[in-house]
């Protein structure tokens, strides 16, 4: 009875007192609590989660973060048995190890063994400290804290994170890739257990090729391991005869320029890029050796955005052909450099007239001198091509229907749809664009012109690109109809086009795929941008000192380089073509002006259109006008003569077509001249030119370019007025607003003719002091 009534005593006492111990362990956490700030070293992924580049910690660590799946139970059961093998079992440190520390210490007078669990050694590497006995008292609390707030399993990846290996390495992985170049759950048996013993005696057991004193401890400990049944016998004899084969390599990035980017955007231990590890690899090769071959050229850069069309994942990222080379600037990330768009921005203005319903792919528009108040456009090859189709002049790049067009559709309308791309200089200049704009007088990087064709190459759908899986490219929209997404495509896949690399005429098989060139001013840049169902490519092709080449152009050097990623990554017989959109449709038309046709059109063809939307207007090209039998004076209702004249059917063409006929000779049909007797002509007044004066005399120095802005009045009905210098056509202007031409030294004479035909004329004096 009194031994049972002792028995219950003691207990009590003993529940007390660890309540006692409890409490005030639990109000000490409450005051003194720990959180564990680790500042890991970034490690950037591909898609595959292949490693492509890591960056040292805030504190110049190369301390890489253990994700759980790093960690295979072999890594963790050979730390286990050689630091703490109780690790699961005892509260953050174990008793029997301390008081048989204790005892060797006092013998030896000395500190001759150790009793720190992994729990105290992770408290260790968190907050070192001298090695004294109220410390240790301090790292008991800290461990015991470590363990009740994080899991066993959390605490072990702590400390294999946090390990040390000498210099600035810490933790398994970030050895494993250093001196292995592998990921840990990638070891071997020999490897696991080189890296299980170096952190106690770092300085003896260097990770060094030739250390003989490491291979030594390494097979002493892989005895120890085999005893405790870590490996199978065949698995501990070939461990035993594998090499130490160690070598501390520099780390060479994948994709180096974007992980750059992504580990200054986000700065996270670990970050999953959308790269895909071989498309990369195999396309940083191909573009080195393309600029290698054109050095001797005095090219040294390119850049290249690869894009999955489906999901906007950057797939393949490039921003220079060889980072290293810092002669070339190869650390300039070109993908985000702001350059002129060259001819690049073609596509996007027609397909946006198509929605409109402005223009269809067989609309016939004139490619022909003119000017657009002042602004006097010239297409690359300095010549033109009169009447042409939409079709032609872009497959064509003509410049001067490009300016026209986006005349017609409105500076203002488009930029706003180019901000509704995020294309961010545009957003930031708007004040500043004009129609030189469409030609590549304005500024836009390469990530934004790839994925605005990828935006083509997708219906119309405009998304977000995504760089790391994480993002879910959640901003997206119909940017464009998909009908015009798609005649704008089709008309970039042809191939029987003057942009086409003159290496690739002779029978090489092209990819099939859309594509447009450009190349801006001063041969600065070339790009080539292109896309199939599956992928978009952006190409740029330069330098990024600014440096113009005399034999820069997208077609001849930036689209080879294309053509060769697109075989590279997909063979032709893998790729897809477009989907027609359902509500695309076929009409005849009229081919000489690509309006359905009208009563006297004899030209007829077909062509895409899309069902209310696109014009429904009859042609005018031709129409019956009454002449007299010799055709040589046409007349109207109120001015026939009678039974004296015919009907002949005659061609319109335009004032600006007439004038580029008869600049360069060439013969057409003319409209014979109107009866001067009509009354019309006495009844109806015609354009009256208020600016400037009739007769008036301008004094302009020598230096000054000459610029006179043309006014005229006329009736309400009038909608074009076209102006003419010498009688030299310079362009057109809507009823009532100005134009602004530049005037030659001496006597002007200045016509306007409005679109009902009457014309009046005033003169000027221009002189020059």
């Amino acid at each position: 009875m009194r031994t049972n009534k002792w028995l219950k005593s003691t207990l009590r006492f003993l529940r007390y007192v660890f309540l006692l111990f409890f409490m005030v362990f639990l109000m000490a956490d409450w005051i003194h609590p720990i959180h564990p700030e680790i500042s890991y070293s970034s490690m950037v992924y591909s898609a595959e989660d292949r490693p492509l580049a890591a960056f040292l910690s805030s504190d110049d660590k190369w301390r890489l973060y253990l994700e759980p799946e790093d960690i295979s139970s072999t890594i963790s059961d050979a730390f286990l048995l050689k630091e703490d093998r109780w690790f699961y079992f005892h509260p953050g440190f174990n008793p029997i190890a301390i008081l048989r520390a204790f005892v060797k210490n006092i013998r030896g007078g000395k500190r001759v063994s150790g009793a720190s669990t992994i729990t105290m050694q992770v408290v260790r590497l968190l907050e070192p400290r001298k090695r004294t006995y109220t410390n240790k008292l301090i790292e008991l609390f800290r461990a015991l804290q470590l363990e009740w707030h994080y899991s066993k399993d959390e605490i072990l990846r702590m400390y294999l994170n946090l390990v040390p290996y000498g210099g600035n390495i810490e933790g398994i992985k970030s050895a494993s890739f250093l001196y292995f170049q592998c990921l840990p759950n990638q070891l071997s048996p020999a490897q696991i257990a080189t890296l299980a013993i170096v952190p106690n005696r770092p300085g003896t057991w260097q990770l060094k090729p030739g250390n003989q004193a490491l291979l030594s401890a390494r097979n002493t400990w892989l005895d120890y391991f085999y005893d405790n049944n870590w490996l199978s016998q065949n698995s501990w004899e070939s461990a035993k005869n594998e090499e130490l084969n160690i070598e501390r390599k520099s780390w060479k990035s994948v994709a180096p320029h974007l992980c750059r980017r992504l580990y200054s955007e986000r700065n996270q231990p670990i970050i999953r890029s959308c790269i895909r590890y071989d498309f990369q690899r195999k396309s940083e090769a191909l573009v080195h050796q393309y600029i290698d071959r054109l050095k001797s050229v005095q090219i040294t850069n390119a850049s290249v955005l690869i894009i999955d069309n489906k999901t906007r994942q950057v797939i393949t990222y490039i921003g220079s052909a060889d980072f290293e080379d810092k002669l070339n600037q190869g650390e300039v990330d070109g993908i985000r450099g702001i350059r002129s768009p060259g001819s690049t921005l073609k596509p996007l203005l027609y397909a946006l007239s198509m929605e409109k319903g402005l223009i269809t792919p067989k609309t016939i528009v004139y490619d022909v001198p003119s000017y657009f108040s002042g602004y006097s456009p010239e297409n690359y090859d300095l010549g033109y091509h009169g009447a042409i189709t939409v079709e032609g002049a872009l497959t064509r790049s003509l410049n001067i229907p490009a300016v026209r067009t986006l005349q017609q559709y409105g500076v203002k309308e488009f930029v706003q749809k180019l901000k509704g791309l995020n294309m961010r200089q545009i957003d930031s200049d708007e004040k500043n664009l004009g129609l030189s704009m469409i030609l590549g007088g304005c500024g836009v990087r390469l990530e934004e012109l790839s994925n605005a064709y990828a935006c083509l190459a997708n219906q119309g759908e405009y998304r977000n690109l995504r760089y790391v899986k994480e993002d879910s490219g959640h901003l997206h929209y119909q940017w464009i109809k998909p009908e015009a997404s798609y005649l704008v495509s089709e008309i970039m896949s042809k191939i029987e086009r003057p942009d086409l690399p003159s290496d690739w005429q002779l029978g090489k098989t092209l990819p099939h795929i859309a594509w447009k060139t450009g190349t801006s001013y001063g041969r600065r840049d070339a790009w080539s941008i292109g896309f199939n169902d599956e992928y978009t490519i952006g190409v740029w092709v330069g330098n990024f000192d600014n440096q113009g080449v005399p034999g820069l152009s997208g077609a001849e050097m930036a689209t080879p380089l294309l053509f060769y990623l697109f075989q590279s990554i997909q063979p032709r017989s893998k790729a897809n073509w477009l989907a027609i959109p359902e509500h695309l449709s076929l009409r005849e038309i009229c081919t000489e002006s690509g309006q359905i046709p009208g009563k006297y059109c004899i030209n007829l063809g077909h062509d895409y259109f899309i069902p209310g939307i696109s014009l429904h207007i009859p042609c005018q090209c031709r129409k019956s006008i009454e002449v007299n039998k010799n055709a040589t004076m046409s007349y109207c209702r109120r001015c026939s003569p009678g039974n004296s004249t015919k009907e002949v059917v005659y061609r319109i063409y335009d004032p600006g077509l007439i004038r580029y006929f008869e600049d360069n000779h060439y013969s057409y049909v003319r409209i014979p001249p109107h009866n001067p007797d009509c009354p019309r002509i006495f009844q109806e007044e015609g354009p009256r030119i208020i600016s400037p004066t009739d007769q008036a005399e301008y004094l302009i120095e020598k230096e000054e370019t000459a610029q006179l802005s043309l006014v005229a009045e006329t009736e309400s009905r009038v909608r074009e007025i076209y102006w003419y210098l010498n009688d030299r056509y310079m362009g057109s202007a809507k009823n009532g607003e100005d134009f602004i031409v530049k005037v030659p030294n001496g006597e002007v004479k200045i016509s306007c003719t409005d679109d009902q035909g009457r014309t009046s004329h005033i003169r000027i004096k221009i002189k020059r002091f």
